[in-house]
C-alpha cells in the first residue's frame, strides 16, 4: 500500500454516527445578545450543573459498541462558564464501577481535583459527588475521568470560560473541536497487548527489501550502523504511535471522517476554533489547507499571535486559532495522526450541505538521529526555521541567565529494566516542530514561538530545581521516571511558596505530554520568554525545562497524559 495510506473501509462506513454525536455549537461570543449555539442540547451553561456518567450505545466504525458517556453524549456536553462565577457540578455515577471527573488545567482545590486515591475517594456507583469552585481563569479547557480507561471509552468533554475582561481578538464565531481516538476493542485488551508486544499495533517496520536500499544508498557499513543502533534499544525508526489507526478510528466532536463535523461561517468573517486534544494516546497534526490559522491561545492563555501553516497538538493540550475564509467553499479541517495511520476531519464551510474534501495525508514519519538525543542531522531538517527566524534548534537564552548555578535537589534514581537507553547529551529543541513536520514547506508551529500575552507575574530566580528522566522499555512496555515506576516511587515534595525549576530528559524515542495538576507550568521558550501551560510535551530524545510557583498547598497528580503509560509514568506531589 503506498504512502497515500488508504484508509480502512471501517472509518467510511455510511450513516454509522449515533443520536448522541451532536455538535459542539456556535456562539458569537462578542454579539450583544444573548450566545447562541448551533444545538444547545450539547452545551450546558450557567452556575448549577448536573452531569450523568453512564453506559450508552453507539455505532462508530459500523460495528455496535458500548461507549461511557456524559448525559449520553460523545464528546461530553461542552460547559459553558464564566471568569469569576462560582461553580457547582453534580456528577452521578450510573457506572457499575467507580468513576471521578479531572478538570484538567482548572486551578482549584486539591479535594476538588478529582484523583480517585490522590485527592479524593471516587464516586461509587450509584452515588453523586459535588464539586464547587471558584473560577480564577478563563480560556479552553477540558474535563475527564480519571478513573481506569473510561477516558478512552467516551468520558471527556470541553470547557470554555468566558474572561471578565474580553480577549483582544476579533471574531465572529466560535467553535469547540475536541479530537479523540475511537477504538471498538475494550481498552483493557488493547493495554494487554501492548503488554504482550510493545509494537503490536505498528504494521509499518522496516523490512529486508528497505534494508538493501539503504545500502545502496549510504553504503553496507552505514546502513549496518544506522539499524544496529536502534536495535540496541528494541525500537525502529518507525515506532511513532504505541496505538494506530488499526484500532482507532478518530474523530472530532465525536464524528468520524466519513460523518464529518461541520462548522459554518459567513464569508469575511472571522472565525475561532478551539481545538481540545482529548485523545487517550494520540498526537495530531492539524492544518486547514487554503486558510492561515492565527494562534491565540495556547492551554487556555492568550499568547502573542503566531499566524502558522499547521500545528501539532499533543494529547491534553489545547490551542485557540483563529481564521478567516475569504472564498464561499467547504475547507477541511484536517488533523492526521503523527504516525500518518489515519485522521479527524471536519468541513468549514458555508453550506451545512456542502463538504470540504481530505487532503492527501504525508509521507510516513521516520525517527531520524535527533530524535535519539544525536543533533547531526538537526540543522538541515527545519524548513521552519529558515522560514520563520532563521535560527537552529538550540535554546537560545540571550537576556536572561542560563539558570546554571541553580541547585539542584538530587532524586532516587534506578537504571535498570524500566531503562532502555539513558541519553547524555540531550539538548533543547524548542525551534524544532517534530517528526514528520521539519522541511515539509508549511509554517509549522513551534514551542519557540509562545510567549504569553501578558508576562507572567512571578519571574523570581528560581529557588531550585530537579530532574525528572522520562524513562521506559518499549519492547517489555514499562514505563517509569527516573526509573522507577509508580508503584515503587516517593512522592515527588515541593515547598509551599518556592519558584521551582523542573527538566525533563526524555530517555525514550515517544513524545510525552507531561501534565501538573494544581499548579501552573511556565515553559521556557527562549530569550527570556515564558507561556503559561497546564501540559508539556517532550520530544524524544531532548530535553525541556519549566517553572513553577508553588501556590497550591495539597496531594497533587503528576504523570504523562499517554493512557497506557499512565500507571508506570506518574508521582505523586506533596505540597508542603
Amino acid at each position: 500500500m503506498s504512502n497515500n495510506h488508504k484508509l480502512t473501509r471501517r472509518i467510511f462506513v455510511k450513516g454509522v454516527a449515533t443520536s448522541s454525536l451532536l455538535l459542539s455549537g456556535l456562539v458569537d461570543l462578542n454579539a450583544k445578545s444573548t450566545n447562541k449555539f448551533l444545538d444547545n442540547s450539547s452545551v450546558l451553561s450557567g452556575k448549577e450543573f448536573f452531569l450523568s456518567i453512564e453506559y450508552t450505545p453507539v455505532n462508530i466504525t459500523g460495528t455496535p459498541a458500548i461507549a461511557t458517556t456524559v448525559n449520553g453524549l460523545l464528546s461530553a456536553p461542552t460547559l459553558l462558564w464564566k471568569e469569576g462565577d462560582e461553580v457547582t457540578i453534580h456528577v452521578t455515577n450510573n457506572l457499575k464501577v467507580d468513576t471521578s471527573i479531572h478538570w484538567h488545567g482548572i486551578i482549584l482545590p486539591t479535594d476538588m481535583d478529582g484523583v480517585p486515591g490522590l485527592s479524593f475517594a471516587g464516586i461509587k456507583p450509584g452515588t453523586t459527588f459535588t464539586y464547587k469552585f471558584t473560577l480564577n481563569q478563563s480560556g479552553t479547557y477540558w474535563y475527564h475521568s480519571h478513573s481506569g480507561f473510561q477516558e478512552q471509552t467516551g468520558v471527556y468533554g470541553a470547557i470554555v470560560i468566558k474572561p471578565k475582561v474580553q480577549d483582544p481578538y476579533k471574531y465572529n464565531a466560535d467553535y469547540v473541536l475536541t479530537l479523540s481516538d475511537w477504538s471498538d476493542e475494550n481498552p483493557h485488551s488493547v493495554y494487554r497487548k501492548l503488554k504482550l508486544v510493545g509494537d503490536y499495533y505498528n504494521f509499518k517496520q522496516r523490512t529486508v527489501g528497505e534494508f538493501f536500499s539503504e545500502v545502496k544508498e549510504k553504503g553496507f557499513l552505514q546502513a549496518f550502523s544506522d539499524r544496529k543502533m536502534w536495535n540496541k534499544m528494541s525500537m525502529t525508526d518507525r515506532d511513532l504511535s504505541d496505538v494506530t489507526g488499526y484500532t482507532y478510528t478518530y474523530l472530532m466532536n465525536g464524528h468520524n471522517p466519513s460523518t464529518h463535523f461541520k462548522a459554518l461561517f459567513k464569508k469575511g468573517h472571522k472565525v475561532r476554533l478551539r481545538f481540545i486534544n482529548s485523545a487517550a494516546m494520540t498526537f495530531f497534526d492539524v492544518q486547514i489547507p487554503g486558510l492561515k490559522m492565527m494562534v491565540v491561545a495556547a492551554d487556555g492563555n492568550n499568547i502573542e499571535p503566531i499566524r502558522v501553516d499547521e500545528f501539532r497538538i499533543g494529547v491534553a493540550e489545547t490551542y485557540d486559532v483563529i481564521v478567516e475564509p475569504l472564498e464561499k467553499k467547504a475547507y477541511a479541517i484536517f488533523a492526521q495522526s503523527l504516525d500518518r495511520s489515519g485522521y479527524a476531519l471536519g468541513s468549514l464551510t458555508y453550506n451545512k450541505n456542502v463538504l470540504a474534501i481530505a487532503p492527501q495525508m504525508d509521507e510516513l514519519p521516520i525517527l531520524t538521529h535527533t530524535d535519539m538525543g544525536m543533533n547531526h542531522d538537526m540543522h538541515n531538517n527545519s524548513t521552519h526555521s529558515a522560514m520563520k527566524c532563521g535560527a537552529n534548534m538550540t535554546m537560545p537564552m540571550k537576556k536572561k541567565p542560563l539558570y546554571s548555578n541553580v541547585p539542584i535537589t538530587p532524586l532516587e534514581e534506578k537504571w535498570g529494566a524500566h531503562t532502555t537507553m539513558k541519553l547524555e547529551n540531550t539538548r533543547y529543541r524548542l525551534n524544532d516542530p517534530g517528526v514528520g513536520l521539519r522541511g515539509n514547506g508549511r509554517v509549522v508551529l513551534t514551542y519557540a514561538d509562545l510567549k504569553s500575552l501578558n508576562s507572567i507575574v512571578d519571574d523570581r530566580y528560581p529557588d531550585r530545581q530537579i530532574i525528572l528522566n522520562l524513562t521506559g522499555n518499549m519492547e517489555r512496555y514499562l514505563w517509569s521516571i527516573n526509573g522507577i515506576a509508580y508503584k515503587d516511587a516517593k512522592p515527588l515534595e515541593f515547598f509551599y511558596g518556592e519558584r521551582l525549576r523542573i527538566t525533563y530528559i526524555n530517555n525514550t524515542m515517544m513524545n510525552h505530554p507531561m501534565h501538573l495538576h494544581g499548579l501552573w507550568s511556565d515553559l521556557e521558550t527562549g530569550n527570556g520568554n515564558f507561556v503559561r501551560k497546564h501540559t508539556i510535551i517532550v520530544q524524544p530524545g531532548s530535553r525541556i525545562s519549566f517553572q513553577v510557583t508553588v501556590d497550591a498547598k495539597g496531594l497533587w497528580a503528576y504523570h504523562c497524559h499517554l493512557i497506557y503509560h499512565m500507571a508506570g509514568m506518574f508521582r505523586k506531589v506533596v505540597v508542603r
